[in-house]
């Protein structure tokens, strides 16, 4: 797939666990380990918004595009 998923590499940077994340977004963490995956079909932009705000963050630090 060509869209690359960051997000662990986000929370490492902000000292922060998968767990913690979940509960400050709101959603459960099986959802958020799909969508670390990058087995998400689709991410809500209000998700997306959540997990900016709670790690102080950029989309483009948590997505990425690359040719195949």
């Amino acid at each position: 797939m060509p869209i690359i998923i960051n997000l662990d590499q986000v929370l490492a940077d902000r000292n922060k666990k998968s767990k913690e994340l979940a509960e400050m977004v709101g959603i459960t963490e099986a959802n958020l380990s799909i969508l670390k995956s990058g087995r998400a079909k689709a991410v809500r932009f209000s998700t997306l918004e959540a997990i900016c705000k709670a790690l102080d963050c950029q989309p483009g630090d948590i997505l990425a595009y690359t040719e195949e």
